[in-house]
């Protein structure tokens, strides 16, 4: 499987229905409204890299109000437990609050 995230930039008046429309593709699993630099995250799964090309040019790229596009595609899938334990570090009993320069008492 090949998972890519699709970073757009969307015209502001269409960000919804662009949204909406895209989660009618197949292959397309989760669009993400964000605030930020970007607009609306895809995230697409597909069988292999020829299927991604039909999602991402043929059909994801040809909704209307898309102004830009930035795809990234994922090597390697860190799963949710080692991700939990990443930003868990330095939060274990008292061990923000020391960081942060209070009296954890």
């Amino acid at each position: 499987m090949v998972t890519t995230v699709v970073l757009l930039n969307v015209r502001g008046e269409r960000i919804n229905e662009v949204a909406q429309e895209l989660l009618a593709i197949e292959g397309i699993t989760e669009v993400y409204s964000v605030a930020g630099r970007y607009d609306l995250v895809v995230m697409v799964r597909t069988r292999g890299t020829e299927e991604l090309a039909e999602v991402v040019t043929s059909r994801m790229l040809k909704v209307e109000g898309i102004t830009h596009s930035e795809t990234l595609t994922a090597f390697r899938v860190y799963s949710h437990h080692d991700l939990e334990r990443m930003f868990s570090i330095g939060l274990e009993a008292g061990g923000f609050e020391e960081e942060a320069g209070e009296d954890p008492s």
